[in-house]
């Protein structure tokens, strides 16, 4: 197994690990799943460049990078919807797993029916950059709010992250559209 597949694999690991840290009551457990986030989060960026730069891209590791990657947003979707965080949480969760079924699911079928590995394209790039972005400053305030408890402060921030985390809800649809206008000929029901 080669080292960009090496980094996907260890991200898999880590997100449970991270969900633990995050619903787990303890001082500074945003904090702790803050850092195992932007670790996580890391292999993810280290991997495609590795990946690219040494010509070690693999149907594998086309595969399971952006499943890691759904298993880590999901993980801190499911956290914040226990936890009560972002107005709408629990839609916005909704709309991100929805697509995630639904772009695995095209995958798969593009797989099983001729072979074709749909590797992530920009829009879904930029989905999951918006994911993680959303994440960490969630993570981020909620340790700043656990420190200094400002009423007025907790309510501006909590605003900020719904806002962070409804764009990326809208990132999701716009590139789950994109991806099955791109691969419609893989969903054809007379196959």
């Amino acid at each position: 197994m080669n080292l960009p597949n090496k980094l996907t694999i260890m991200r898999i690991i880590m997100t449970p690990i991270f969900m633990l840290a995050l619903l787990l009551d303890f001082p500074f457990h945003y904090g702790v799943a803050l850092i195992l986030f932007i670790a996580a989060s890391l292999t993810d960026m280290l991997d495609g460049k590795i990946a690219r730069k040494q010509n070690l891209i693999t149907d594998f590791g086309k595969f399971l990078d952006p499943l890691a990657d759904k298993m880590l947003t999901t993980a801190a979707f499911l956290g914040f919807i226990a936890l009560n965080i972002g107005y709408g949480i629990t839609w916005i969760a909704f709309i991100v797993l929805f697509r995630e079924f639904l772009v695995s699911s095209l995958r798969l079928v593009a797989v099983s029916s001729g072979g074709k590995v749909i590797a992530a394209n920009i829009w879904g790039k930029l989905k999951t950059v918006s994911q993680m972005t959303a994440i960490i400053f969630a993570l981020t305030a909620r340790q700043f709010c656990e420190l200094v408890n400002i009423p007025i402060l907790v309510t501006i921030l909590d605003v900020i992250i719904s806002v962070l985390l409804w764009i990326s809800a809208i990132l999701c649809v716009v590139s789950g559209a994109i991806y099955l206008l791109s691969n419609k000929e893989a969903v054809d029901p007379s196959k």
